[in-house]
């Protein structure tokens, strides 16, 4: 089983951005020294529930910053970039890193961002899918051209190739975040391994790894290929550790909702559509109930309970629920000294 970390880079009520980004830096440098297996980057723009963005960016730091730990995003928005961009940048980071980076990518939300980066609501209704087999172009080819119907050009050579890794994998690990049945369709069609969201139950996450199997099959994928993409499925969840699971859970809620109601209030659709929000509180509470908050012993027959269940043994935990840099520190720790010993 592989644990990792996801942060958000959350801006908590009263904190300012600098501090949140010391956090989120600390906490993945804490995470290797703890003994993590990976750290998972998240982006946003405009809002205090993120503030990070440019996953990619900060992956490049952390990367340069840690000798072991894998470190990916969760996600790369691909409509609010080109492909291409994304495409280099990721084949960078796999060949300086020595394969250590893992290239998250999801659709994104129907946010202002698509106005302000002028990519338009297309690229998140329609367009995704081309941006996407684009993208996947790019990691594995050596010159690539294209004529769709958003990204058109004439063949240009591949610089730098992902393939000019020395020793490791040619293709950097690529994943998708899955949160309908159309996102887990489009990742088995492709044979990606998906990274399913928090907010998912055991259940929910199980039936979304059955329909990504039987879609991969009717693909036409080897069992194989099936297996080793299977083998990379992400859970992400919310991980807290105390001496009592009372406290673990009055640590988030003391903290979560605030950060959750300024940040979720912070988004603006582009087209002004109503979007409707999650109450904080209640939010928080369901964090609690379904991801590993509570003692180290809870918390890892929590992981093992949601692996049997999905078949899923990777996991990103967001560790920084407290909103603060020591109590962040000290969870990590806990994560890696605590919890993992009971995983092996």
């Amino acid at each position: 089983m592989r644990v990792g970390t996801f942060v958000l880079a959350a801006q908590f009520p009263g904190q300012g951005q600098g501090e949140t980004l010391h956090r989120a830096i600390r906490s993945a440098e804490v995470a290797e020294e703890a003994g993590l297996d990976s750290v998972w980057l998240a982006e946003h723009h405009f809002v205090p529930y993120g503030v990070c963005p440019s996953a990619i960016t900060l992956a490049a730091l952390l990367l340069g910053r840690t000798r072991r730990i894998r470190v990916g995003t969760a996600v790369s928005v691909l409509p609010t970039t080109h492909p291409v961009t994304l495409g280099e940048q990721a084949a960078l980071l796999h060949v300086t890193s020595g394969g250590r980076f893992t290239l998250g990518v999801g659709r994104g939300g129907p946010w202002v961002d698509l106005e302000v980066f002028g990519s338009g609501l297309a690229a998140y209704e329609r367009d995704f899918p081309e941006s996407l087999d684009l993208l996947l172009r790019w990691l594995r080819e050596p010159r690539v051209g294209a004529d769709g119907p958003r990204h058109r050009f004439r063949e240009v050579a591949v610089v730098p190739r992902a393939d000019e890794l020395i020793d490791g994998d040619p293709v950097p690990e690529t994943i998708l975040a899955c949160t309908s049945p159309a996102s887990v369709r489009l990742a088995a069609e492709r044979a990606l391994p998906m990274l399913l969201g928090m907010h998912c139950g055991d259940d929910e996450k199980a039936e979304m790894v059955a329909l990504w199997r039987a879609e991969a099959r009717a693909a036409g994928h080897p069992a194989e290929v099936i297996a080793r993409a299977a083998a990379g499925h992400v859970s992400a969840g919310v991980a807290q550790i105390a001496d009592r699971a009372a406290d673990a859970a009055q640590a988030l809620l003391k903290a979560m909702p605030g950060w959750l109601k300024q940040g979720l209030d912070a988004h603006v659709t582009v087209d002004g559509r109503h979007r409707a929000m999650r109450d904080p509180v209640a939010y928080t509470e369901l964090l609690c109930r379904l991801h590993p908050v509570g003692t180290a012993r809870g918390a890892a027959d929590r992981l093992a309970a949601t692996s049997e269940r999905t078949g899923i043994t990777r996991f990103a935990l967001l560790v920084e629920g407290s909103g603060d840099v020591l109590a962040t520190e000290e969870n990590v720790r806990r994560l890696g000294s605590e919890v993992l010993p009971l995983l092996t």
